[in-house]
């Protein structure tokens, strides 16, 4: 799916037709329904968590080493090419 800088990978997904990522709080680090799985090659080159992020996370039933809020992942060109998973809701 194409991309544009700037945009968080939140937008990017929900741009692409991908009704699975509910996202409700639109963005906002609030609800955690953003949630996926980033592929493990990816994971490193990526900012880290911020502790708002990391306490959402941490109510996930499905809260792994990989996991981030899309919405808190803004995409440049150092991500062309990102692997994600939409993690399932819990």
């Amino acid at each position: 799916m194409d991309a544009t800088p700037g945009l968080s990978v939140m937008q990017i997904i929900r741009d692409g037709g991908v009704e699975e990522l509910l996202a409700l709080c639109g963005g906002c680090c609030s609800c955690a329904t953003c949630h996926v799985h980033v592929a493990p090659e990816w994971f490193d080159r990526l900012p880290p968590r911020s502790r708002d992020e990391c306490d959402l996370l941490d109510s996930s039933d499905f809260n792994a080493p990989t996991s981030r809020l899309s919405c808190q992942v803004l995409f440049d060109a150092s991500l062309d090419g990102l692997t994600v998973t939409i993690a399932p809701e819990g």
